[in-house]
């Protein structure tokens, strides 16, 4: 049997795998999170319980519509993406002016306000999701045994995440978006409704969390607290790739995945904390992140 430093190959490789397929939901999570500060400097605590809601969107939809997964993979965000636009609208877009601490506790109050009203009517035992027959079943890779639902979060994270990169950093809207934060007056003087164009880009980033979410369903329970239990974690990649990093958040989110993964074979006492220990590392020597900029 082969073994890396006395490990045998196959844990190290299986274990590899799971830490891509967790790095695919941090990537996606913080991908939502770097474009919403990045463009809108507003630090989403509200982040995880989005999560939560576009897994919840997906259950109610087939439990009482009977609207299946696929469906569901363009509804929920779309739902939770115009929730999150009229919260904008409403709350978010009158705090732009004054101190980001104001954004930091309106969205951790509406994280509470979201999670607490889904304790209230759903418990904190979680709800079964099922995995589309499409997906169903696995692919013996001789080391592992790979699900193929969660070979395809991978390859769907990975689409989502370059397809988003590619928005934000090749297109005219994104070159917009962009400039927006720079100097809005400008913008706006070339007749760009800048506006409408924050309170998309918050939909944008309020729909990468529910997508993140109801492709979360079948691989974990549906639970009030499965938002509060990753946006911590999701949080420290943001901040290891640099806030408002695109990129950044993409790479680090899968790096960091597979570094927990690792951690598990070789130290699985450290692997909750391995991910919080490079942040600190990463903020003692970089402070702006890995793929920030320095002020």
């Amino acid at each position: 049997m082969i073994t890396v430093f006395g490990v045998p190959i196959q844990a190290l490789l299986g274990q590899l795998l799971v830490g891509l397929i967790n790095g695919s939901f941090y990537a996606m999570l913080s991908l939502g999170l770097a474009i919403i500060f990045g463009m809108l400097r507003i630090i989403n605590f509200a982040h995880g319980a989005l999560y939560m809601l576009g897994a919840f969107v997906g259950y109610l939809m087939l439990a009482h519509l009977g609207i299946g997964y696929w469906a569901a993979l363009v509804l929920a965000p779309l739902t939770v993406a115009i929730f999150g636009m009229v919260i904008e609208r409403l709350a978010l877009s009158r705090l732009y002016r004054v101190d980001p601490l104001y954004g930091l506790l309106f969205t951790f109050g509406l994280a509470l306000v979201i999670e607490g009203s889904f304790r209230y009517y759903f418990g904190v035992s979680g709800q079964p999701y099922p995995t589309p027959k499409a997906l169903a079943g696995g692919t013996n890779l001789g080391f592992m045994f790979l699900p193929n639902y969660r070979a395809w979060v991978v390859v769907a994270s990975l689409i989502v995440c370059t397809a988003t990169w590619f928005l934000i950093e090749r297109t005219k809207l994104g070159a917009y978006l962009r400039a927006s934060t720079e100097n809005a007056t400008l913008v706006q003087a070339f007749g760009v409704n800048v506006p409408v164009l924050l309170t998309v880009t918050y939909g944008i980033g309020c729909a990468l969390a529910a997508l993140a979410g109801i492709m979360a369903a079948p691989v974990y329970q549906v639970s009030p607290l499965m938002g509060s239990n990753i946006i911590i974690v999701v949080f420290a990649v943001v901040v290891v790739g640099g806030m408002g990093s695109i990129l950044g958040a993409i790479v680090t989110g899968y790096a960091l995945g597979l570094v927990e993964g690792l951690t598990k074979v070789f130290y699985p006492e450290a692997s909750n904390t391995v991910i919080f220990v490079i942040m600190a590392i990463v903020l003692l020597v970089r402070p702006a992140g890995l793929f920030g900029r320095d002020a």
